[in-house]
Order: C-alpha cells, then structure tokens, then sequence
C-alpha cells in the first residue's frame, strides 16, 4: 500500500473531484517543462494542439470521467496519479522513447520503469521507429501491442515560410542543434569539423548546449522553438552527430524547415532522413557529403518526405479510438 503525505493527498483528492466535474475527450499525462526545452516536450505540445484542432477537449495530467483514453508519455509522467485516477472503461496507451540506457550511454533502470508501467496500465504501445522497437526487444523488453508512428514538427513553428534559398554565389551554411549536451549527441564530431571543414566555402552554426567550446563554429545558447527555426530557415543544410538517436525531433524539425541532412549512420536517422541526406560512418567522410548535397542542392531537398502533424495525430487519435 503507497502511504501518501498529507499535501499529495490533498493533491489527489483534488485531481480526482476535478475529473469528477471535467468534460474532455483525451487524457495527455505528461510533467511539461518550459521552453526551450528537449524534443518529447516539443512533440507532446504540438499534438495538444493538433488534438484540440481535430475537434478534441484535451486534459493534462487528470482523468475526467467523460475520457475515452489516456496517452501516457515515456517516463515523463506521475505514475503514482495515473494509478490512482485509472478508470476500465478508458483505452490507455503508452508512448515510449529509447531505449533510455542506449541513448544516455549509462544504465539508470530507466527502461525497466517504462517496461513495468507499460505492463501495468498500457492497452497499446506507440513507438517512434523500427529502431527504437529492434533495441528494446534486444534488451528482452516486449511492450502492449506495439504500432510505429514517426513524430511531426509543429507546423506553425516549423515550416518553409521566409526560408533563405540556397545559392552557390555565397558559402553553404550548416547548422546543428541539440538541447542536451550529453557526448551522445555528436559533440566530438563537430569538434572534428570545427578543426578540419574548409572555411573559405562552409559557415557553421550550433544552436543549443555543448560540451565543448568551438573555434570556429559559431556557438549560439538554446532558444524557443520560434527563434530556432528563423536559424534553421537561414541555413542550407543539417547535421546531426547523434548516436542511438530513435526519432531525433531536432532532425524532423531541420527537415521539416526545408534543409537536407547529413547524418550519422545510427538510431532511427536513415527512417527519417530517406533519400533527403546522406549517412556517414566517421567524421572525416563528411566533408565529401556536404560537397555532394551542395552540388546536387534542389535534388536533395525535394526528396524530403515526412508526415505532417495534422496526419501523424490522426494515426495516434486512431489508435487512441477517439475518432
């Protein structure tokens, strides 16, 4: 039996006569951080969004009794609440990111937490890429009838609005970008380029938190979603260094505003990108890439070819059962 203090009792006596008295249609139970913040963040604000411009009436973190079902996000949420709010008559269904110890490079028992919420309140299971399923079930973790959706940007942040056009009178200009500073991200290569990409033909840009000072590569603090992607739309092209990366939002974003990508060959990248980028092993086969995607430019970024928001949240409502 969990023993509750008196101030999380309170809390939950609240959120249950909230519930009580509520009128939605979908439950989202996910702890939101402020902005500027990482990709799961960013995915679950824009399918709010899009959710409520499907027709929906969208809760957070409650359960109304009028709920026909409940998306839970990774380990983002308080599963002590949602035990307690839990109905049978809503559809519960988990959203999972990782595997959190491949991606972070250090064992934190992360994925068993996921693996035992699954179990105990998950009627479906959405993942973001074969990869991201392939590396659970290589951990021996097999989650609730599993379906694979690929994340979406925001459209009205994310777009080819006012995007600057590449040309070949001026240099190409290559951006990354990355919220955690983890070394998983790519840092040691960036650090590789900043040393050896020629100058006289490339500018680089890198929006967001290192662990490693450039020379050469200008250095920007992260920033909201708005402003990143007016640094996206000046840019020509993407990179991204990210090992075991499952569906980067940072990518989907990048393309999404219009710029092919070079990527590491890793996590759910080569889904994501297709034919709109190429994939590199090393760090010193990059260069040559970024030759190629600058001299074939219009023929890569018209192979970009992604899911909108609007279409990626009728594949989650769909699974969810609310439409």
């Amino acid at each position: 039996m969990i023993k509750l203090g008196i101030r999380e009792f309170l809390s939950d006596v609240g959120a249950v006569a909230k519930s009580a008295t509520t009128t939605t249609d979908l439950s989202l139970f996910h702890n939101f951080e402020p902005p500027p913040t990482g990709g799961g963040h960013q995915f679950m604000r824009a399918l709010w969004r899009s959710a409520e411009q499907h027709g929906l009436r969208v809760e957070n973190n409650t359960l109304s009794r009028t709920a026909k079902a409940c998306l839970f996000n990774a380990f983002n949420f308080d599963r002590r609440k949602l035990r307690w709010l839990k109905r049978p008559s809503a559809l519960y269904v988990h959203r999972v990111d990782g595997p959190v110890s491949v991606i972070r490079g250090i064992e934190e028992g992360i994925d068993q937490w996921i693996n035992a919420a699954n179990h105990e309140f998950a009627d479906k299971t959405i993942l973001q890429s074969r990869y991201s399923l392939q590396k659970y079930l290589e951990l021996g973790i097999e989650f609730k009838n599993p379906v694979l959706i690929l994340n979406a940007a925001d459209p009205n942040i994310f777009n080819r609005i006012g995007r600057v056009q590449h040309s070949s009178y001026r240099k190409t200009r290559i951006i990354a970008t990355s919220w955690s500073a983890n070394p998983n991200k790519g840092a040691a290569v960036y650090a590789w380029l900043d040393e050896h990409l020629d100058w006289n033909r490339y500018e680089f840009t890198f929006v967001g938190n290192s662990p490693v000072t450039f020379r050469n590569i200008k250095q920007i603090a992260p920033v909201p979603s708005i402003e990143l992607a007016q640094y996206l739309k000046s840019h020509d092209i993407y990179i991204t260094a990210s090992k075991n990366d499952p569906c980067s939002n940072s990518l989907i974003e990048a393309l999404t505003c219009g710029l092919p990508a070079v990527y590491l060959n890793s996590g759910g990248h080569p889904e994501i990108v297709g034919t709109a980028g190429l994939a590199f092993e090393a760090a010193e086969e990059i260069p040559a890439l970024l030759d190629t995607i600058t001299e074939h430019y219009v023929a890569y970024a018209a192979n970009i070819n992604l899911p909108g928001m609007s279409e990626v949240t009728h594949q989650y409502l769909k699974i969810l059962e609310v439409i």
